[in-house]
């Protein structure tokens, strides 16, 4: 037996009987939801009877956070939150949430053991892994991102009446030096590739003088390079495959839709490469992807793996025994040269498609500081200082 009555303006409250207990008492479950008519609130008590009566109702004074995590993937993460982040997000979950707070039910959390939980992530062994020294700041953000998350969904859907999460303070995320290419290191970088695939060559090229994300090289199209006007569209990513196709969005931000204009000579290589990708497509009639002309594609014409530049980029360097930087540490390097090179930040920040030069100061606040005290010593080759005149 199941009854609906009106609370307020948009409030009902539902009732479902669910037998007896051993005792021979009555067993109830209620809830409250908010619809609009009450028709709407009927259809949530049809839905609330059978989660009950196929016993898979928890009182949410009994919820631990272990079992939100079901309703909150189930119910959220599969229709809110891409696929690769639902899988980082579970991990992070699985790996560094559960195992210390699992056990709690919803409404025992509170901000203390938020900030417990963060503080000993940032001790020595946190790491779960081989490697020495403590996880770093952002996957230590990561972790609160996730946290702040998940209550937020269990505040939404009036489980708890307050977000723990959102009372800790977000931990602050320190900015590592990249490792990149000094201008000797692209040298030899560029001597070694010789002897490599061509499309492997063009691909590094793009990266370190366009400052292009892994994603977005391997979506880029021949059909978003203006090869005329010298530029490059940046309209698309691809993060991940499903069965065996890729997924192709657009970035996260607008500011990822981004117009990059190329140098005079790597248009002039990329004029070259096009005639040998046009050559080599003709070849891939019965295989190749016909909604998709990538400027980067495999033996089979179809789009590379997100992975595959950074799994082929870290053998290569072992081949040739060059210093180890990460694929994406191509685009560091890019725009470390820039910098050195004088070139504005705000321009940098435009190129590689940050959301606002406040991200661009932050990873890249060190190399600016060495270029802004370059600029300044250029003063004392054009004004006249008295210790210098004495000297």
């Amino acid at each position: 037996m199941a009854s609906i009555q009106k609370r307020g303006e948009n409030s009902w409250r539902l009732t479902v009987n669910a037998g007896k207990d051993t005792n021979g008492k009555y067993v109830r479950h209620c809830k409250t939801v908010r619809c609009r008519t009450k028709k709407e609130a009927e259809i949530e008590l049809a839905k609330f009877q059978i989660e009950v009566e196929a016993g898979e109702y928890i009182a949410p004074e009994k919820l631990t956070l272990n079992a939100f995590i079901h309703e909150w993937k189930d119910k959220y993460a599969i229709k809110e939150l891409e696929t690769k982040t639902m899988s980082i997000y579970l991990r992070i979950l699985e790996k560094r949430i559960l195992p210390i707070i699992g056990h709690f039910r919803l409404y025992q959390i509170k901000p203390m053991h938020i900030v417990s939980l963060l503080s000993d992530l940032g001790k020595e062994g946190s790491r779960q892994d081989r490697k020495e020294g403590v996880l770093s700041s952002g996957s230590i953000q990561y972790v609160y991102r996730v946290l702040k998350n998940i209550f937020s969904r269990a505040v939404e859907w009036r489980i708890i009446k307050s977000n723990p999460v959102a009372d800790v303070k977000s931990p602050r995320v320190v900015y590592k030096e990249s490792e990149v290419y000094d201008e000797n290191e692209i040298q030899l970088l560029f001597q070694a590739l010789e002897c490599e695939p061509y499309h492997w060559r063009m691909m590094i090229t793009l990266a370190l003088t366009t400052g292009l994300r892994r994603g977005e090289l391997v979506a880029l199209e021949w059909k978003h390079i203006d090869l005329e006007a010298g530029t490059i569209h940046v309209k698309q990513s691809i993060a991940n495959f499903i069965n065996g196709k890729p997924i192709i969005k657009e970035p996260k931000t607008k500011k990822s839709l981004r117009k990059i204009s190329l140098s005079d000579g790597v248009l002039s290589e990329l004029k070259e490469y096009y005639k040998f990708c046009t050559q080599d497509w003709d070849k891939l009639k019965e295989t190749r992807d016909e909604e998709h002309f990538f400027v980067f594609f495999n033996q089979y014409g179809r789009a590379f793996y997100p992975e595959s530049p950074y799994l082929w980029f870290r053998g290569f360097l072992k081949k040739h025994k060059l210093k180890y930087i990460r694929f994406h540490d191509l685009r560091h390097t890019s725009a470390t040269l820039l910098i050195n090179k004088g070139v504005h930040a705000k321009i940098i920040s435009e190129r590689l498609g940050h959301a606002n030069i406040t991200t661009t100061m932050n990873i890249y606040g060190h190399v600016l500081s060495k270029a802004d005290k370059e600029a300044a010593n250029k003063f004392d080759q054009i004004i006249p200082l008295t210790n210098q005149k004495e000297a």
